[in-house]
């Protein structure tokens, strides 16, 4: 029998948490028997003094064995899943989905809701008319069989511990603990029971990782930690420094996420979702596939349109528009050499299309609209970006954000989307 005292004191005096300790604290405090004070102390000791991969692996199966974890082995095929670290404009995951799908390969997406200036993949998806994204387990497992994707909320049966430690990291000042980071993503993605898991790890202004360092270091952990859970994984660097594609903001992410399922859309955009289907499509035994010509060629849009359908949604329906539009104009001829992405995507937040606080509505249709990105000739004058929004009172603070987002000058120097890759 432990104390929350006792391991508190051990980590705040840089020792290793045994097996047994981690253990007991992640269930005390999942039953409430370990209060919220407490564990804030030990996750800030854990920032401060870090932790082992011994530590961390514990760490997370601890979370882990907290709640459920799923047992996909009746849909019937390989599975494999995606996740990124968040950033402006990433909207990945709905071309994603259906373009592995297509190759027959089941691609389970749990996926979030936006919080301050990265977007929500489900709040996307949710302006699709009549899209669900909350699905019983049954239904999960059944549309992962046919049509072989799903992108829905995670059940709250899975890791539930991570689920208050994730809340209460956001309020104490622990959210960069790399240890913390790690368990948290990887704990949900072990329980949901992938046999494969791909990891985009953002780095720059738009995402939480600024530095490469500090982005290696945790794709690094959670690539350690998933083959360690029997998981097989790989990693992608990829620069968050501009904001990914044409778009930020809900319906706006999912008419570009459409364009490149028709063929088309922005070059960055269409650049990472091959590179992302070919790491998924690798893990679940098909290393020479050509997911470039499943979008080329129709296969991936059928995948799209069946993966809407199931879900209750209508891939014919319009999306939302916002009513009322501004823009942001270029004060001198030039060239964009450089768009700040975290100001991009506070703007596309001021504008509605993001929120404060869970349990916050957002705006379907609001968001910023890229007219000239970086590497594209301007001249005064002419739109940079353009806002949407439901009122016209949005556009004056999200301006205030923009007001020195984007660069004009003589010259850019090409972006490297992707940085580095860790398997």
């Amino acid at each position: 029998m432990f104390s929350a005292v006792e391991v508190i004191r051990t980590k705040r005096d840089r020792g290793r948490l045994s097996t047994e300790q981690i253990r007991w604290v992640i269930d005390a405090y999942t039953r409430g028997e370990v209060a919220d004070e407490q564990m804030s102390a030990l996750a800030m000791a854990i920032l401060l003094n870090g932790a082992d991969d011994r530590e961390i692996s514990d760490w997370t199966a601890a979370m882990i064995d907290s709640g459920d974890r799923l047992d996909l082995g009746r849909v019937g095929k390989p599975t494999v899943d995606k996740h990124s670290t968040g950033g402006v404009g990433d909207k990945i995951t709905l071309p994603l989905a259906p373009l592995v799908a297509s190759f027959g390969v089941a691609v389970p997406q749990l996926s979030g809701r936006g919080l301050g200036h990265t977007g929500g993949t489900l709040d996307k998806l949710e302006t699709i008319p009549g899209f669900r994204t909350n699905l019983t387990v049954d239904e999960f497992i059944d549309h992962l069989a046919n049509p072989g994707a799903v992108v829905c909320a995670a059940s709250e049966r899975l890791a539930p511990a991570d689920r208050r430690l994730y809340a209460l990291r956001d309020v104490t000042g622990t959210v960069e603990a790399i240890p913390l980071i790690a368990s948290s993503i990887m704990s949900k993605k072990i329980a949901e029971g992938t046999q494969g898991l791909v990891l985009d790890v953002k780095v720059g202004s738009g995402a939480f990782m600024k530095d490469l360092r500090s982005a290696r270091r945790l794709a690094e952990t959670m690539v350690r930690l998933g083959n360690s859970h029997g998981v097989r994984c790989t990693a992608l660097l990829t620069d968050m420094s501009t904001p990914l594609g044409r778009t930020a903001g809900n319906a706006l992410e999912v008419a570009e996420s459409v364009e490149v399922l028709a063929g088309g859309g922005p070059s960055d955009v269409v650049e990472l979702t091959v590179a992302l289907a070919a790491e998924m499509l690798a893990l679940a035994g098909m290393p020479d596939a050509d997911p470039a010509a499943a979008l080329a060629d129709g296969r991936a849009m059928d995948a799209w349109r069946a993966m809407v359908t199931a879900q209750g949604g209508d891939p014919d329906a319009a999306l939302p528009r916002a009513p009322e539009t501004d823009e942001v104009l270029a004060d001198r001829d030039g060239v964009v050499t450089s768009m700040d992405a975290y100001a991009v995507g506070v703007a596309a937040w001021r504008l509605g299309a993001g929120r404060a606080r869970q349990g916050e509505a957002v705006s379907a249709g609001a968001g910023v609209e890229i007219v000239a990105t970086v590497g594209e000739t301007v001249r005064a004058g002419q739109p940079l970006l353009r806002l949407h929004a439901d009122d016209t009172s949005r556009f004056a603070v999200a301006r205030e954000k923009l007001t020195d987002a984007v660069e004009i000058g003589n010259s850019f120097d090409k972006r490297h989307l992707i940085m580095e890759r860790i398997d």
